[in-house]
């Protein structure tokens, strides 16, 4: 499955709880068509005591979220966009803002 969004994208959650929050991606899940958004979707969890965590305790982490509820954020325009792709005069493909032509 082929994503919109990649990692280190800045994106905005467009539904769920967190609606509104704007942040990165952290790591992107193609094939399950799931995203890891920073400080979205903050879950706790109990571990138990480890060789890395020595006393254990209850963790809060981001779970993943769906692709479909984040939507790339332009920081010209300030404001959430679809893309275009364009070819560059030296030959490679960037993605591009549809309102503003802001190189992505």
């Amino acid at each position: 499955m082929k994503l919109h969004v990649k990692k280190n994208d800045k994106v905005m959650v467009i539904a769920g709880k967190e609606k509104g929050k704007v942040s990165e991606i952290i790591k992107v899940y193609p094939k399950a068509g799931r995203v890891l958004v920073r400080d979205v979707n903050v879950v706790k969890k109990h571990e138990k005591p480890s060789a890395k965590n020595m006393e254990g305790g209850i963790i809060s982490t981001e779970a993943p979220i769906d692709s479909s509820n984040v939507m790339l954020y332009c920081e010209k325009c300030k404001a959430v966009t679809r893309i275009s792709k364009k070819i560059t005069e030296d030959g490679t493909k960037v993605r591009v803002c549809k309102k503003c032509d802001e190189i992505l």
